[in-house]
C-alpha cells in the first residue's frame, strides 16, 4: 500500500468504497462542475478518478469534440470507457507530475490532495496546466463531526466515538492526510493565482444500514487489523462497530464534503499603438 493512503482501492472493499463515495458525492460533484461553465469541446483532466462515473459523465458533457484525461493510481475499476473515444485513462502517481502536456480547460480532482504530503505543491501544479480561463474544481471531505443523534444505547453511543476518534488519530499519525485541508481549499486556490474562487459545503446525517454508514463500516474494516495492533480496540470492539452501521436506529452527522472552485485568469496582451 502507498504511504500516503491509509485505504487502498485495489481490494473488494476499496471496490465497495469507491461505489459507497460515488452515491454520496457524485451529484454534488457534477453541480460544481456545471457551475464552473462544463460545455462540449472541452479538454479536462480527472485526477483520481477512481471507478470512473466522473470521467464518464464528463466525457458526455464534452462529446463530441472534447476530451478526458483520467488519473488514479488503480485503474482496475475504470470500467466501461471503451465507448469514450474521447477519455485516456493512466495508472499514475500525481505527486510526480502530470501523465501528458496540458493545457487543460477544466482540471477535476476529488479525495485526492488531502491524503498527500505535499498537497500545495501538486495543487501548484495543476494551477500550472490549466489553460487561461480553465478552472480548477477540487473536493475533499473535513474532519470527522464527532455527533450522534441518535443511538440503541448510550453504550453504543460512547463505542462509536470511541471509535471513530481512534480510528482518526491512527490515521493522522501514520498517514499525511489533512483533516484540515478542506477548510484551506479556498485560501489555497487564491494563493495559486486563481481568480473567481467560490466554494460550497455538503453534511448531511448518516443512517445505520444507509451508504454513508456503510462508508463508515467498509473504513473500519479496511483498517481493522491496523487498528487491534496499533490500538487498544478489540475484536469485539469493532465487530459491534460493524453491527452499530447496519442498525436504522443509530444516526449521527457524517463528514462535510468541500467542493472549491477556481479559474486560471485571461492575460490580454495590450495592443501595439
Amino acid at each position: 500500500m502507498d504511504r500516503e493512503y491509509a485505504l487502498s482501492s485495489a481490494t473488494d472493499l476499496g471496490r465497495r468504497q469507491l461505489d459507497y463515495l460515488e452515491a454520496l458525492l457524485d451529484a454534488r460533484t457534477k453541480r460544481c462542475l456545471e457551475e464552473v461553465g462544463l460545455q462540449p469541446g472541452m479538454r479536462c483532466l480527472d485526477v483520481g478518478a477512481g471507478g470512473g462515473s466522473i470521467t464518464r459523465w464528463i466525457a458526455d458533457q464534452v462529446a463530441p469534440d472534447g476530451s478526458v484525461v483520467a488519473v488514479d493510481l488503480d485503474t482496475n475499476w475504470m470500467t466501461g470507457l471503451d465507448d469514450y473515444p474521447g477519455v485516456e485513462v493512466y495508472r499514475h502517481d500525481i505527486n510526480t507530475g502530470l501523465p501528458v502536456e496540458g493545457r487543460f480547460d477544466l482540471i477535476h480532482v476529488r479525495l485526492v490532495l488531502m491524503h498527500l504530503e505535499h498537497r500545495r505543491d501538486v495543487l501548484r501544479r495543476l494551477v500550472t496546466a490549466l489553460a487561461p480561463g480553465g478552472a480548477v474544481v477540487v473536493g475533499d471531505f473535513t474532519g470527522p463531526r464527532q455527533r450522534v443523534l441518535a443511538a440503541p444505547s448510550a453504550a453504543d453511543q460512547q463505542l462509536y466515538l470511541r471509535v471513530q476518534e481512534i480510528a482518526h488519530a491512527y490515521v493522522a499519525r501514520e498517514y499525511p492526510i489533512s483533516y484540515t485541508w478542506a477548510d484551506e481549499i479556498d485560501e489555497s486556490l487564491t494563493g495559486a493565482g486563481l481568480i473567481d474562487v467560490r466554494g460550497t459545503e455538503f453534511s448531511f446525517t448518516a443512517t445505520g444500514g444507509e451508504v454513508a454508514c456503510l462508508l463508515n463500516r467498509n473504513y473500519v474494516q479496511q483498517l481493522e487489523d491496523r487498528l487491534i495492533a496499533k490500538s487498544e480496540l478489540t475484536r469485539a470492539d469493532l465487530d459491534r462497530y460493524g453491527d452499530l452501521m447496519l442498525d436504522p436506529r443509530f444516526r449521527a452527522w457524517f463528514y462535510t464534503f468541500v467542493c472549491g472552485a477556481g479559474r486560471r485568469p485571461v492575460v490580454r496582451r495590450a495592443k501595439a499603438l
